[in-house]
């Protein structure tokens, strides 16, 4: 679905209103939804489309990913974040799982960027030099 330029500017306006102290505020999120739901001014559809794209996007900023060949305890995971904690200001939720493809190693993923130090990725490397 195409959206016009007024939903989009509603959409980032409203989603800009969300923050407070420059964090995402969930209870902002689910009222600002609740009232557009409610009112339904014209081209809801689209600013709703549009915000839930906005959110998911801002959520996917600050979640850490941390893929692995075998099972990590909670002492390693928090090792993990406390080192990657230290380049990035704002606070990052973890979630783990295990990938017996990656054969050893760690892919780890914050937003869209992916650091890929598994054994997988090293041998894909040599299978294409």
């Amino acid at each position: 679905m195409k959206l016009n330029k007024d939903a989009r500017r509603s959409a980032r306006r409203i989603f800009k209103a969300c923050f407070e102290n420059s964090r995402l505020e969930e209870n902002r999120v689910r009222k600002a939804f609740e009232a557009i739901s409610k009112q339904k001014p014209r081209g809801y559809i689209g600013i709703l489309s549009e915000l839930v794209r906005l959110v998911q996007h801002e959520t996917k900023k600050h979640s850490l990913h941390v893929e692995s060949a075998t099972h990590l305890d909670g002492s390693q995971l928090e090792g993990i974040q406390s080192k990657i904690q230290t380049r990035f200001p704002q606070p990052l939720k973890l979630s783990h799982t295990m990938n017996p493809a990656l054969i050893g190693g760690l892919r780890v993923k914050i937003g869209s960027n992916v650091w890929d130090g598994s054994i997988a990725a090293r041998l894909n490397q040599l299978k294409n030099f």
